[in-house]
């Protein structure tokens, strides 16, 4: 299912451009891409030279650029190791006109790891973060103003977070009218709701629907297309932006093609890689804002950001790109793999997860394919 562009009401949408634009929010990302096309297309060997492709948050008449950048397990490191390669995937990132930064205080060092590597342009950048826990007891927000705070510092933050989202719907009855209540009071810019589990979609579907949030994050990818049946087009029926986590799979995707070329039809939209192939069929869906793949390699990053120039595939050309992997091996069982197949990300989340797992007589099992 592919969906059409539909604005929001007149109403909800003079109201969010309002918020935003007195909190300063979004222009401050928009002006920023624009400067970073223009430094990313007169840098000798930048991806591309062609316009940088933008997408509208609707209901504010700003732009972000498509292709953002996530940090779950990438960015989550040890103390006492080396984080340059991060430095260098957010210094390119940033010069090729990247601007939409995720990352949560339930990454381990990686919120930590994503401010060393953002200073000095922190407040240049379309920060999302996230948060899902509240307080002592039932409705006090102590420990969210805590985690709020703490990101803040971690990110060196110098304006509010611009998007704020319940992280996998946690808590969400508590945490969704605390984010209105921040975003009331300037707090935060704008608020938002997330999860990657296709079981959770039609719940997340029905917050997009009463919960006047104005962004969802969600999984989609040319394999997970489940987000195609209620949560892009209740997103786009309700004036809602949509980020995309895994969109090329936690590596499973590049690892289900490992050896091929990239097929001819890559050439009618002008992707030259297999990272250019699999994110601009997300792109191609008109109710997607940007994409948001992650990545610890520098050399990725700048295949990844190339997917944010050039054409993108339409609804036909889709299809065929669907189909094509439908027949390459391993596809179809790509929801049964183990992420970053062939990878190691030692962090804190793994250390602890490794600890927790290694102490506990049950584990939840993989889904089915």
């Amino acid at each position: 299912m592919t969906t059409d562009d539909s604005p929001t009401t007149p109403t909800r949408g003079a109201t969010r451009r309002r918020v935003l634009q007195a909190t300063g929010g979004l222009a401050v990302a928009a002006a920023a891409a624009g400067a970073g096309t223009a430094a990313a297309e007169a840098r000798p060997g930048a991806p591309g030279r062609r316009e940088l492709i933008t997408r509208e948050v609707p209901g504010t008449g700003e732009r972000l650029p498509a292709v953002g950048l996530g940090t779950f397990t990438t960015f989550d490191t040890l103390p006492d190791a080396p984080t340059g390669h991060i430095a260098e995937v957010v210094r390119r990132f940033y010069e090729a006109g990247g601007r939409v930064v995720d990352t949560s205080p339930l990454y381990g060092a990686a919120e930590t790891n994503t401010g060393a590597a953002l200073a000095g342009f922190q407040d240049r950048v379309f920060l999302a973060d996230k948060i899902w826990s509240t307080g002592d007891f039932l409705w006090d927000e102590g420990h969210a103003l805590a985690s709020l705070e703490r990101s803040m510092e971690r990110l060196a933050r110098g304006r509010p977070l611009d998007v704020v989202q319940v992280h996998s719907l946690v808590n969400i009855d508590c945490v969704l009218p605390m984010l209105h209540a921040w975003k009331k009071e300037g707090r935060i810019r704008a608020i938002g709701v997330t999860h990657h589990e296709p079981a959770y979609f039609d719940v997340l579907a029905d917050w997009i629907e009463r919960g006047d949030v104005d962004f969802v994050q969600v999984h989609y990818s040319l394999r997970t297309r489940a987000a195609e049946e209620r949560v892009l087009p209740a997103a786009a029926d309700n004036g809602v932006a949509v980020l995309v986590n895994m969109p090329l799979e936690k590596a499973r995707l590049h690892h289900v093609v490992r050896g091929r070329e990239v097929p001819d039809l890559a050439g009618e939209f002008g992707a030259a890689t297999w990272s250019q192939f699999f994110l601009k069929w997300v792109l191609g869906h008109p109710a997607v804002t940007a994409v948001l793949p992650a990545t610890s390699d520098p050399d990725h990053l700048t295949e990844n950001v190339g997917a944010m120039r050039g054409e993108l595939p339409d609804r036909a050309l889709r299809r065929r790109m669907v189909r094509y992997m439908e027949e390459v091996p391993g596809f179809d069982a790509l929801p049964t793999a183990p992420w970053y197949p062939g990878k190691s990300y030692p962090g804190l989340v793994t250390r602890a997860q490794s600890g927790i797992r290694g102490r506990s007589p049950w584990w939840p099992p993989a889904p089915a394919a």
